[in-house]
């Protein structure tokens, strides 16, 4: 079965809307001498951040004009995440200080969005005791934000629109990337995993790929914007293609893209340890614009834990896998995601994921003390851990880490890498990253950002390099 598509139709009728918002903010502009000004918070991963992109692109065509300010604007949105509950807790306290400013600003429009949006217990509180809120829709209907937009402008009542699911795919919306150099891509959407601890299944659907030829016509379009390097994003990357009518797979697409002129990196997260082919790693170690860094999330080292977990592999299972990464691609960095304090685990179970820390040697690490999450099952399992039980088993699995991480960003010490300028800060040092993914920061000019520079590492801390650039 092929993915499917929100049709021509669907995506011109938002057009519609679109134009007629613009009108009315044109009309405004007219009579008050300044356009409308917009305000958007993302919450949480990747996936939110291209998804506000697309929020951004859409309001900027409704005539609006980005402020960093929210007591500034004319159009708030935030773009919600519940994988972890002070995520939740953040949105809550935001929405009680806009309170105030509603109350200054009654023309004011507040919209929420997002995975927060498609838990019933917190649209619940949301519509109890957040009642200034204007317009609020999920993960699955985002495309839809002109027409619910003006719905609320033309009909002033409160909007909510939240689909339990939907399996068609928006392609060619409009965006505004944060950096005119990279860009996030989804090659797919949602996830089958279904993790016992993890609320993404719920609330951003079953897995749905994209066809081939819409990622490479949104890259090809990218590179000749200016784009040097991508990120391709999805839950499982690993899954790609399960589902389309074409034969192809995770390894297959990465080939098809390395073959785009112009293009200089290619990165990509999530992998899932379970289904990490002998053909993804081969793709990996042959393709000259995958970069040698891997995201490989082993969340646990016990195997009774890891099977509560369903995660569908065990520590040796992968410990091998990253051994036989290593053979294949000897200079790659495996970064992770470690989760500290899951149902039943005790001293034993940690001794369990220090000792896969140990043996791998992990580049990096994203470190979380278990978040219990209504709706999941393991929020109902017994042995729940006490949060000062989690904060020493985490700073036991912290005081084995670091040491690892600083140790194998010492190696880069003496040697010279290409490095992607990003951003300068205010110290004048321009931050940039390694081929495997390692932050670098050196003096250099505003100008250089964008640009590839050769960079000699100097000097490092646990999470950073210091380098300095190789004069031509």
């Amino acid at each position: 079965m092929s993915a499917l598509k929100i049709s021509s139709e669907q995506i011109n009728r938002q057009r519609d809307f679109s134009y007629k918002i613009k009108s009315i903010n044109d009309d405004f502009e007219r009579k008050n001498a300044r356009k409308k000004k917009m305000f958007i918070a993302t919450f949480g991963c990747q996936m939110n951040s291209r998804d506000s992109e697309k929020i951004e692109g859409m309001l900027f065509e409704m005539g609006f004009e980005k402020t960093d300010n929210e007591k500034d604007a004319d159009f708030i949105i935030y773009n919600t995440c519940c994988v972890r509950e002070n995520a939740e807790n953040k949105v809550y306290g935001n929405l009680g200080y806009l309170k105030n400013i509603k109350k200054e600003k009654p023309e004011l429009i507040i919209a929420l969005c997002g995975c927060m949006l498609q838990e019933e217990s917190a649209v619940d509180i949301i519509k109890k005791k957040y009642k200034h809120v204007d317009l609020a829709f999920g993960t699955f209907n985002l495309y839809k934000l002109p027409e619910l937009l003006y719905t609320r402008i033309e009909s002033g009542r409160t909007v909510f629109d939240i689909w339990k699911e939907h399996k068609e795919i928006a392609e060619n919306l409009p965006s505004i990337r944060k950096y005119s150099y990279k860009a996030s891509v989804n090659i797919m959407y949602g996830c089958d995993n279904f993790c016992s601890y993890c609320i993404v299944p719920y609330v951003r659907g079953r897995e749905r790929s994209r066809q081939s030829k819409d990622i490479i016509k949104e890259i090809n379009e990218l590179v000749k914007d200016g784009v040097k390097e991508v990120t391709l994003l999805g839950q499982n990357v690993n899954s790609y293609g399960k589902g389309l009518d074409e034969n192809i797979s995770f390894a297959k697409l990465l080939r098809m893209i390395n073959d785009i002129d112009g293009l200089k990196r290619i990165r990509f997260m999530t992998s899932h340890p379970k289904d990490l082919s002998d053909e993804l790693i081969d793709a990996m170690a042959e393709l000259d614009k995958v970069c040698k860094h891997i995201h490989l999330p082993f969340q646990a080292g016990n195997n009774d834990i890891l099977k509560k977990m369903n995660r569908r592999y065990t520590k040796e299972s992968y410990i091998e896998l990253t051994e036989k990464i290593k053979r294949k691609i000897p200079n790659i960095s495996i970064t992770t995601d470690i989760i500290i304090g899951f149902p039943g685990e005790g001293e034993k179970e940690v001794s369990d994921t220090i000792d896969v820390i140990k043996k791998v040697e992990f580049s990096g690490a994203f470190t979380f003390l278990y978040s219990k999450r209504t709706g999941t099952p393991a929020a109902s399992m017994e042995n729940q851990i006490s949060e000062e039980d989690m904060k020493k088993g985490f700073n036991k699995v912290l005081d084995v880490l670091n040491p690892i991480i600083y140790k194998k960003s010492s190696e880069h010490i003496g040697k010279v890498y290409e490095v992607l300028c990003e951003e300068q800060g205010d110290d004048g040092f321009i931050s940039g990253r390694l081929d495997d993914n390692s932050l670098v920061h050196f003096k250099g000019e505003k100008k250089l950002c964008g640009e590839f520079v050769n960079v000699n590492i100097t000097d490092c801390k646990t999470f950073y390099l210091i380098g300095e650039i190789i004069k031509d």
